[in-house]
């Protein structure tokens, strides 16, 4: 498997995390109960800090995330904080270190759930279960997670290691979860703190070092992208010159939908790009003369504006010169326009990237885009991407992270699922999550903002997954920055395409 760049945050999965546990205490000879001790300090720490004052309620499951759960207990109550602590196991005491822990709690023993017991919490902690959960809930886990989500009005809600209910591994979540306000998740995060649906699920995430030393037997393959993702992206030298600086085509644009393909070239030159050319239908090619003065038009032959395959040539004989071909915008879905996308994208030996009706045109034509020679990357949100797997939206935001890999492994093919989890995977299996928080980004238009961006990178020629990542990357940047400025509810599109310089951090 490939490494992860160093500008990915490696986020670890259940059998991951388990993995290093074991080796952390039976390699490096670091006791569990100490593990778990740092663990539950870091919890309570959490737990004082979200919520200062009030009584607190921990919720304990039986295993070892019941047993961080009575560590914070032990702490919390040793610091003057009226704390009662439920618990979820019918029968025998729990074993092992989080047997140890719950007796050294002092005070009042641990009493059997009652959801009357949240009443009046100004804290509520769920030790219910940890990352290695899956499935379904079932009683009285079940009962117990309704609960604590129907006291969450009045109560903040603190997770421990991951909200019980959530997949730690995947986001997934087969019945109900815990919603939290905060999650102290130990030695590193969950991709599910960070997919949706479970992200919606985690509130604020702080990772708690609880001693786990840096070099452990495990190689993750998904990570957060971090700032140093812009490191690699070529700047403008003394010695530069527009085609040095990358040259991009953009092949879009049909009655109606002029806009897509101008946002896509617009943003391409914003991002960086020295050169832009866009073909477009010459019915409508004044539209494009009149909007882009900086970006060459190339008329393309259509009918009632709609791109037809004639002049596939012409756009190939361009493509020697070129850098990358954003392919799609805007192109509608007349049946010669769908042809012209599908074999420009077989011919096309440049680095590609595929939105919008271009992906519409290789709907059960997805494992065809494997016989290019050079890079693709395509650009979906849910709907496409189940129109091109074959399936419902609601499978894939359900199973994010397993569809994009799925698309990504049957085209041979870098695939951003766009959201505000955005999700950039590759086919061997890597990938790459936005930390989001750009809620602007919801209008129409940012999609074809990101493709322009993503190929001015490729036109520089960046790694795809690195282009596709810092393209994601700088794209928020820019939405966080123009509802800095303007308000997230007035942000439209061109204002995203103002802000993309201003997203580009400084080199170190």
């Amino acid at each position: 498997m490939t490494a992860l760049a160093e500008w990915l945050e490696p986020l670890l999965d259940a059998r991951q995390q388990q993995a290093l546990d074991q080796w952390a205490i039976g390699a490096k000879g670091i006791a569990g109960i100490e593990l778990m001790e740092r663990a539950g300090a870091g919890l309570a720490d959490l737990v004082a800090e979200r919520s200062p004052s009030g009584r607190i309620v921990v919720v304990c499951g039986k295993g070892n995330n019941g047993g961080d759960g009575f560590v914070a207990a032990r702490l919390l109550r040793e610091r003057g904080r009226d704390v009662d602590v439920l618990r979820l196991w019918p029968g025998a005491e729990p074993g092992g270190d989080a047997g140890r822990n719950l007796e050294r709690l002092p005070g009042p023993a641990p009493e059997p759930f009652d959801p009357s017991a949240l009443s009046h919490a100004g804290a509520i902690v769920d030790a219910i279960f940890g990352t290695g959960f899956a499935g379904e809930p079932r009683e009285p886990a079940l009962g117990a997670i309704t609960a604590i989500n129907a006291a969450a009005d009045h109560a903040e809600v603190v997770a421990c290691d991951i909200p019980s209910g959530v997949d730690g591994s995947n986001g997934e979540i087969a019945g109900v979860a815990v919603r939290a306000a905060a999650t102290a998740t130990f030695h590193a995060a969950k991709p599910g703190l960070w997919i949706a649906p479970g992200k919606a699920h985690a509130g604020e995430v702080r990772v708690i070092d609880i001693g786990i030393p840096p070099d452990g037997p495990v190689e993750p393959q998904i990570g957060l992208i971090e700032t140093r993702v812009t490191q690699g992206i070529p700047r403008r030298g003394s010695a530069s010159n527009k085609f040095a600086a990358g040259s991009v085509l953009v092949c879009g644009g049909s009655l109606g939908l002029t806009g897509a393909p101008c946002l896509a070239s617009e943003s391409a030159m914003r991002a960086g790009a020295g050169y832009v050319t866009a073909f477009v239908p010459a019915s409508l090619n004044l539209i494009f003369e009149t909007r882009l003065l900086e970006v060459m038009t190339v008329p393309l032959l259509d009918q009632d504006g709609s791109l037809r395959p004639d002049d596939v040539g012409l756009v190939l004989d361009r493509v020697s010169r070129a850098g990358a071909l954003v392919l799609g915008p805007g192109l509608g879905r007349q049946p010669e326009a769908a042809q012209l996308a599908r074999t420009l994208a077989r011919a096309a030996e440049l680095p590609l990237l595929l939105d919008a009706d271009g992906l519409g045109a290789h709907v059960g034509e997805l494992p065809s885009l494997r016989e290019r020679s050079a890079p693709t990357v395509l650009t979906p949100h849910a709907g496409e991407l189940a129109r091109l797997l074959g399936c419902d939206s609601s499978e894939v935001e359900a199973r994010r992270l397993e569809s994009v890999r799925s698309a990504a492994s049957q085209a041979g093919a870098i695939v951003v699922l766009k959201g505000d989890d955005t999700i950039v995977a590759d086919p061997d299996g890597r990938a790459a999550i936005s930390r989001g928080g750009a809620p602007a980004l919801a209008t129409a238009g940012t999609g074809d903002v990101l493709s322009g961006v993503i190929g001015a990178y490729l036109a520089k020629r960046m790694d795809p997954f690195h282009a596709a990542c810092a393209g994601v990357f700088v794209h928020a940047g820019a939405g966080r920055i123009a509802a800095q400025e303007i308000g997230p509810e007035g942000v439209i599109a061109r204002d995203v395409i103002e802000a993309l310089p201003r997203a580009l951090p400084a080199r170190d």
